[in-house]
């Protein structure tokens, strides 16, 4: 069965995770297939609405560490990069619902939908720092913006788990539910989406994000370098080095 589960039906495109066994963490394949799933979801017209979930348990637990040692990003056609445009200049309105830890880009893939659902379990975290990565997904232009700058420091510098209510006392989540109604709740606001007008939807769409769309996508063009740049450098080999021996990372040298 596929890592990534993709089913439209009455309008709505759901795009799944469906790596349960490795905590849904993300494979090179992975965000290919998504990447794929979202310029399907914008060619065809039947399809209004997409939404992002996972398993109530757990939403995503970020890059898969070793997929990713194996194959790191390699300039702005690697998957990675191409589902982020993808994402970021998506037309149409973009769902998610978010139950459990979402890990990385498990949290700064919802800075690029509008509107998220979560779980009362959930557990946003972005810990790029100590991983001795930067922010990827313009979040560093975005986190803030959303959060303020003391929270986003907060959120990127120390790269901590924040909860659902904090996220939604920020902005990040519109509404906190049990995690065995979240996924259904945000299908039920994707079909009353879905009954709108699809012209009216993406107008308005375009119209609130036009005045950062270009600058959205600069600053995750700029992130990307620096990404893979220290990617190379000696705090990401010690950090994953260290990751992968299941062992406390040392930077007191670096």
């Amino acid at each position: 069965m596929s890592d990534i589960l993709v089913h439209t039906e009455a309008g709505v495109c759901s795009i799944t995770f469906n790596r349960l066994d490795k905590k849904n963490s993300i494979t090179a394949a992975m965000y290919g297939a998504m990447a794929d799933a979202l310029q399907a979801a914008q060619d065809d017209a039947a399809v209004r609405v997409v939404v992002f979930q996972g398993h109530e348990t757990i939403f995503s637990a970020g890059n898969d560490i070793a997929d990713f040692l194996n194959q790191p990003p390699a300039g702005e056609g690697a998957p990675v990069f191409r589902f982020l445009r993808g994402l970021a200049a998506f037309p149409k309105p973009v769902l998610a619902a978010v139950c459990g830890p979402a890990v990385g880009i498990g949290t700064t893939l919802l800075f690029h939908c509008d509107l998220v659902y979560a779980g009362d379990n959930a557990a946003f975290s972005m810990p790029f720092v100590n991983l001795g990565l930067c922010p990827e997904a313009a979040s560093s232009l975005l986190v803030p913006q959303m959060m303020g700058y003391h929270r986003a420091a907060e959120a990127l510098l120390l790269g901590e788990p924040f909860m659902a209510e904090a996220a939604l006392e920020v902005g990040l989540v519109n509404k906190v539910l049990p995690p065995t109604e979240a996924r259904s709740y945000a299908h039920t606001v994707a079909a009353k989406l879905a009954a709108k007008p699809l012209s009216s939807l993406i107008e308005t769409k375009r119209l609130m994000k036009k005045g950062q769309a270009a600058q959205v996508q600069a600053v995750m063009a700029e992130e990307g370098a620096s990404f893979g740049r220290m990617l190379r450098e000696p705090a990401a080999r010690e950090a994953f080095g260290a990751f992968m021996e299941r062992r406390k990372p040392d930077f007191s040298q670096i």
